[in-house]
């Protein structure tokens, strides 16, 4: 399954974004997904990530009350909304699945099939 993540833009602090991450088969009902992001000179991260048909979710400290992570396994997609937005937010940010089904990981070395990455701006 490949994926691609697009929906990233420039944005004022305060703002809202969405993220989607269309996969190219059936997957989030199988895997869990997750959105990551990675800043200038900073290691990947791991930002928002839900379990299997959405059976759980995990959310950094950073992001919590702010982020919002979902799938909609009809159209094999993977969506972060992302509210009240700072600066500390700016980052390339990815899409990827679990490396194992059934099983809902939170760190970036336990996921696999990548997506190329979208830019996140947001302006202060």
């Amino acid at each position: 399954v490949q994926l691609q993540a697009s929906g990233g833009g420039l944005v004022q602090a305060g703002g809202s974004l969405r993220l989607s991450c269309a996969a190219s088969g059936r997957a989030f009902d199988t895997y869990a997904g997750g959105w990551f992001r990675q800043a200038p000179g900073k290691e990947r991260e791991s930002v928002a990530i839900i379990g299997w048909s959405g059976s759980s979710t995990y959310y950094a400290d950073s992001v919590k009350g702010r982020f919002t992570i979902s799938t909609n396994n009809a159209r094999n997609a993977l969506y972060l909304h992302m509210n009240s937005l700072k600066p500390e937010d700016t980052a390339i940010y990815y899409c990827a699945l679990s490396l194992r089904p059934y099983y809902r990981p939170t760190n970036p070395p336990d996921f696999g099939s990548w997506g190329q990455g979208t830019q996140l701006t947001v302006s202060s």
